[in-house]
Formats: structure tokens, C-alpha cells, sequence
């Protein structure tokens, strides 16, 4: 049987996206994350939340307190997300899947990738 686990995180980062080729200013964020990865359930459980947690809090610790616009052309909330999944794929285990990633700029905005 296949399930789903989810775990959150929150991160603060400043970037200054390039909108219609301006730059605003740059700024920050308290990004908040969702992560939500799915397998076969397993001796009742999927991944151990410990486990999936230090996989995500690797990835993040990369953007953690930085200027975006030094690892991203244009770090856009979409281009961050991308890039997270990308990084906690190649880190988790085969069983495992990333199933999708919800990335938060503030309260207000965010974006939603499903895979």
C-alpha cells in the first residue's frame, strides 16, 4: 500500500527577482516549505521523519540566511522550489518518491509543483 508523509520547514533568504529584465530591490523572506514524499508502507511506516527531515534540512542549510541571486540567474519562487526538489530527490532513498513541494515567499505567495 502507498502513502504519503509530509514535513515542513521554514528558512530566511533575500533575493531580487528579475521582472519584465529589472531587478527589484533586493529584499527577504521567511520562506516556508512543504515537502511531501510517498512509498510503500513498510513495517508501518514509510521513511522515518528524522530521516526525511535531515534530507531537507541538508538541502536548505545551501540557502539559509543568503542572497539567492548568488546561486540563482533569477531566484524566483519557482526556480527555488525546482531547485530544492531537485537536490532532496537525488538525496532520497530508491523506495522513496517526491511527491510534491509547496514553496511559501511570506504569507501570501507561493507555488505548487506535483510530480
Amino acid at each position: 500500500m502507498k502513502a504519503r508523509i509530509r514535513e515542513r520547514f521554514k528558512f530566511d533568504a533575500a533575493h531580487a527577482v528579475v521582472i519584465n529584465g529589472e531587478p527589484e530591490e533586493i529584499h527577504g523572506h521567511t520562506f516556508r516549505l512543504e515537502v511531501v514524499v510517498e512509498g510503500e508502507l513498510r513495517e508501518g511506516y514509510i521513511i522515518d521523519f528524522l530521516e526525511l527531515r535531515k534530507i531537507v534540512e541538508s538541502v536548505i542549510a545551501n540557502l539559509r540566511h543568503k542572497n539567492l541571486n548568488k546561486f540563482f540567474e533569477n531566484p524566483t519562487t519557482e526556480n527555488i522550489a525546482l531547485w530544492i526538489a531537485q537536490k532532496v530527490e537525488e538525496k532520497l532513498p530508491p523506495t522513496i518518491k517526491l511527491q510534491k513541494i509547496v514553496l511559501w515567499e511570506g504569507d501570501e505567495n507561493g507555488v505548487e509543483f506535483e510530480f
